[in-house]
């Protein structure tokens, strides 16, 4: 089984990385490309049996499985570019939300399938959202959870729910980072803790809380029950955050959504002209 990557920016390079890195794909067996070739040969100099195409198009023909890892706006002339090379027994594949299954099958004519990673997946762990297409069979279908199960949990998403599933899987990665270092600059400014060690402390309590989560031994629920003991100072700490986060995260979604459907409205106009 060959698997080809088109795009090898941030995604395409995680996938990259971490198929070959978890044994799911044989370097010899993987061949990307990218619109700057530069890029592409960079991940050769790790990899050297790994192969680099001059084309998309060379990708397509090559590869039985291929993950499209562009911007959303680059998919239409990308598809129409490899669509020939695009047989009934190839897997066909977009990693990003706003391109839905049946845009894809709109143009092309093989199997084909979402599949969103997140971050995580460069260290084998979290979650890839899998949307399969009506073409996919049996066979296929398990092929490619079984791909996805090599560097992450693959979960089925439908249509209606896939942009806050990346919200969640894809995205929170950085929102949580984005808090977890809000957190740190609050300790430094408050106190005489150095950014150092607060980042250090943060970084190995979030580890642990995780690590607690995996195993199964707390919940979300039961670890602020078991932290927060009644009239202690986590609690007041808790009624800060209750009173000051307010409706925060209602805002994060309304915000992601809303460039969701910008996103899906562009699409359109490109896709059902």
């Amino acid at each position: 089984m060959k698997v080809g990557i088109i795009g090898t920016g941030n995604m395409g390079g995680i996938l990259i990385h971490s198929f070959i890195e978890s044994e799911a794909v044989k370097s010899s067996n993987m061949i990307i490309t990218n619109r700057t070739l530069a890029k592409a040969q960079k991940f050769q100099k790790k990899y050297s049996s790994l192969h680099i195409a001059g084309s998309a198009a060379k990708v397509a023909e090559t590869a039985d499985i291929i993950f499209i890892c562009v911007k959303p706006r680059e998919f239409y002339p990308l598809l129409h570019e490899i669509k020939r090379y695009l047989s009934a027994n190839k897997v066909l594949i977009s990693i990003t939300s706003p391109i839905t299954i049946d845009d894809l099958e709109s143009i092309v004519s093989c199997q084909v399938a979402r599949v969103v990673p997140s971050i995580t997946n460069r260290t084998l762990s979290g979650c890839s959202l899998v949307t399969f297409g009506r073409n996919c069979s049996e066979v296929t279908k398990h092929k490619l959870e079984h791909l996805c199960s090599y560097i992450s949990t693959p979960i089925q998403v439908e249509d209606k729910n896939i942009r806050a599933a990346s919200d969640i899987a894809s995205c929170g990665p950085a929102f949580f980072s984005f808090l977890l270092q809000r957190f740190i600059d609050g300790a430094v400014k408050q106190t005489d803790i150095s950014k150092e060690q607060a980042t250090r402390l943060t970084s190995e309590m979030i580890i642990g809380i995780a690590k607690l989560l995996e195993n199964n031994v707390y919940s979300l629920q039961t670890l602020q029950e078991k932290v927060c003991v009644k009239g202690g100072v986590t609690g007041e700490g808790i009624k800060v955050l209750e009173e000051e986060l307010g409706e925060i995260f209602e805002h994060v979604f309304e915000a992601t959504h809303k460039k969701f459907k910008e996103d899906r409205e562009n699409i359109i106009a490109q896709f059902y002209k």
